[in-house]
């Protein structure tokens, strides 16, 4: 099987991959992608996407994580100003990216998106959702389209609360998308999405939250087989509600799959796996 969403870059699997990703080949999870949420992230799944087979890495500049330029754009931290504004600030920090993107272990560009989650805990002091901050989400958004179109690479979408603005984005920059497939990376239960997907030929990637979430059951029954990657996006999002959560436990999101859509398990994982492999050029 193949993990094609998971953060063994995070605090919490530090001193544990080692152990995480061999309980996860004990259960037949011999693929693991590891995305990035900043340059540090992206730098650190490199590294760790180095040192395992069938590991591999995605690099990107979550947009949650756009806050800290946002901040720093509004007090106008960077000195002198860049004549050209902050779009030529955007694409500096984006570039930042390229050096490692050279990496033949990194398959993706991502997890980048637009993000209008008010979120209740983060390391990010008087965070804040406003129309400025979405702005220059979609700054970081596109140019980050136009780095996956320039090396080829597959793009790993978030959205969270922001599916007019992604589809948007998406939409306006279809000439980007078409050297290369993308991923809705966990995927909201929405057939404007699912519909997106199916003509722009994008991947619809599944977590553990489908073992409790009811609406998600429903949608998944109705993403052709071929349109599914599995993913665990640990340490969130556990089949069992407990963190963190682990690449092993794609078993149990894949075995859901197969009884919600009445195959078997096997079919999914070899199908699921093809698609990954496809989607990231593996």
């Amino acid at each position: 099987m193949f993990d094609t969403h998971c953060h063994l870059n995070f605090q919490i699997f530090n001193e544990r991959v080692d152990e995480v990703i061999k309980t996860a080949k004990a259960v037949g999870v011999d693929k693991i992608i590891i995305p990035g949420t900043d340059l540090p992230t992206s730098k650190k799944a490199v590294r760790i996407a180095e040192k395992y087979e069938g590991v591999y890495a995605a690099v990107g500049i979550h947009p949650h994580h756009v806050f800290e330029v946002y901040l720093k754009v509004r007090h106008h931290v960077f000195r002198p100003p860049h004549p050209k504004g902050t779009q030529a600030i955007v694409s500096k920090q984006v570039s930042s990216l390229s050096s490692i993107l050279k990496n033949p272990k990194v398959v993706a560009i991502g997890e980048v998106g637009i993000d209008r989650h008010y979120y209740q805990k983060t390391k990010h002091e008087n965070y804040q959702v406003n129309q400025e901050l979405i702005d220059l989400q979609k700054k970081f958004f596109i140019e980050q389209i136009k780095l996956a179109n320039r090396y080829r690479k597959a793009l790993i979408i978030h959205n969270r609360e922001a599916k007019k603005d992604v589809l948007e984005i998406l939409t306006t920059n279809y000439q980007l998308l078409t050297t290369h497939f993308s991923v809705f990376h966990c995927c909201g239960p929405d057939e404007e999405l699912l519909d997106f997907a199916k003509k722009n030929n994008i991947f619809i990637g599944v977590d553990g939250d489908i073992t409790y979430r009811k609406d998600k059951q429903k949608f998944i029954k109705k993403v052709p087989l071929e349109m599914l990657v599995l993913e665990t996006d640990s340490p969130y999002l556990s089949p069992f509600k407990k963190f963190p959560n682990e690449p092993k436990n794609i078993k149990v999101t894949a075995e859901l799959v197969a009884k919600l859509k009445n195959i078997s398990l096997k079919e999914v994982a070899e199908k699921t796996t093809e698609n990954a492999r496809k989607l990231f050029f593996i």
